[in-house]
């Protein structure tokens, strides 16, 4: 048996302020610090023992997957950060605060721009350069659906993650709401229209253990 443990970045400030985020970088309030503590205390106590924590390249998460780290003990452990972990990009919307653009949108098109699998935000007009993509080629997008995100993170695990599952080494991957949801989706085979009702909460820990050929023997979120 394997054990995996998707985890949401704390509380960020664009949380907190009730931005839409995406790849902006932005760094956690003092609540989500003491959430990503919270949470490495819940994972120690599972006792698991990791080969390797992933995360993304964008400060929230790492700021997270630094604090666990240090709570249960494994600061030693390799940390992969990876593009393909990144937050779905929410396009021309970031820096938007959500319920002004639930009044210039309406309610209905913004609920399908956040929580439906196929619907795509407005686009920005252009990527801005940024260093850490740059040297990846194209990668930035100008936005994205979930299905877009669900595309761009399947390789990564797998990849990356499931053949480490498979080899009996357990795994911390330490993201954002939507890219968790996308792989979530994947897990569990939950449908398109399903994935709709699927939230993940920030800084709470959710163990999957798995059987010698990734089925899921066990779902536990530790709150």
């Amino acid at each position: 048996m394997t054990y995996l443990v998707l985890l949401r970045h704390g509380q960020s400030i664009a949380n907190r302020d009730n931005v839409y985020t995406g790849w902006s970088d932005v760094p956690l309030t003092q609540q989500g610090r003491q959430e990503a503590h919270q949470a490495g205390k819940l994972i120690y106590q599972t006792g698991i023992q990791f080969e390797d924590v992933h995360t993304s390249l964008l400060k929230r998460a790492i700021t997270t997957a630094d604090i666990v780290m240090d709570e249960i003990h494994q600061n030693w452990l390799p940390i992969h950060k990876a593009w393909r972990l990144n937050e779905r990009h929410y396009g021309a919307l970031r820096g938007q605060n959500k319920d002004e653009t639930r009044k210039t949108y309406g309610v209905h098109q913004v609920a399908l721009w956040r929580r439906s699998f196929k619907a795509v935000p407005p686009l920005l007009k252009a990527t801005e350069s940024d260093r850490r993509y740059m040297q990846l080629g194209d990668v930035e997008p100008r936005g994205e659906s979930l299905e877009m995100a669900y595309n761009r993170l399947l390789p990564y695990w797998t990849d990356q993650i499931a053949p480490k599952l498979l080899a009996g080494k357990n795994q911390l991957v330490v993201a954002h709401g939507s890219t968790l949801r996308a792989l979530i989706k994947y897990l569990e085979q939950i449908s398109d229209e399903g994935i709709d009702g699927v939230e993940v909460a920030n800084g709470e820990p959710i163990v999957y253990q798995f059987d010698e050929n990734l089925n899921i023997v066990s779902k536990e979120v530790l709150d």
